[in-house]
């Protein structure tokens, strides 16, 4: 194994807080085109659908993440 290639599995990589945040993007598009896959009739509506719920799911976690911030900024 080359010994550069090895080197990313045992140093972590710097990111920027909004590198952070946009490593969710991925995931949660992935989780929303797995869960409509097994949930819509016509295979036409899963890209519609699953876009949809991918922004469901980011703006949730983003509210969620800014209620928290406030709350944590409110009692500190």
């Amino acid at each position: 194994m080359n010994p550069c290639l090895a080197t990313i599995f045992v140093t972590a990589m710097e990111l920027s807080g909004a590198q952070r945040l946009m490593l969710m993007w991925p995931l949660c598009l992935s989780i929303a085109i797995v869960y409509k896959t097994l949930r819509c009739q016509k295979l036409s509506e899963i890209p519609a659908a699953s876009l949809v719920l991918w922004g469901a799911i980011v703006f949730g976690l983003y509210a969620v993440g800014a209620g928290l911030w406030g709350l944590y900024q409110f009692l500190a």
